[in-house]
């Protein structure tokens, strides 16, 4: 029996792909879990449209992110925050911080797990900061931390 699989699986195929399998097999494992279903004309052509607008739509995620890329690789977020006066934050700018600040700027929701930073900023200074973006493009961010004016009494 041909069947059209839905799902990847192992030592069979790739989602997508006809194949040619025992007919056991195919009805009692493969269509009734839902990774197959018969290969007829109809199948094929629902797979070949869905996959066309799965492409459509990864190439417009890829060029939306390939433009945000571009925005924020020129972007430097400035933080104030209160230190002392070695320059070690009293508090720390953390991945929310920068996520937060580069939705502000950009009007682009960003998830703060996309942000790669190894521990919060507990310094003052410029900080490079990898922000990674669907499509798995990675741009750049640069990170300028200053200390607080104190407001005078």
């Amino acid at each position: 029996m041909e069947v059209l699989l839905l799902k990847d699986i192992r030592r069979l195929g790739k989602a997508g792909e006809i194949k040619k399998v025992a007919d056991g097999y195919a009805r009692n494992y493969l269509l009734p879990r839902g990774l197959a279903v018969i290969a007829t004309q109809g199948a094929i052509r629902r797979t070949e449209v869905q996959r066309a607008i799965e492409q459509q739509r990864d190439e417009r995620i890829h060029t939306d992110s390939t433009a945000l890329a571009e925005r924020l690789a020129g972007l430097t977020l400035v933080f104030e925050a209160k230190a002392s006066e070695k320059g070690k934050l009293y508090g720390s700018i953390t991945t929310a911080d920068i996520a937060a600040e580069i939705e502000r700027r950009t009007e682009e929701p960003i998830d703060k797990r996309k942000i790669e930073l190894d521990e919060p900023i507990h310094l003052l200074g410029q900080h490079k900061v990898l922000v990674r973006l669907p499509s798995g493009i990675v741009s750049e961010v640069a990170v300028l931390v200053k200390a607080a004016a104190e407001a005078a009494s």
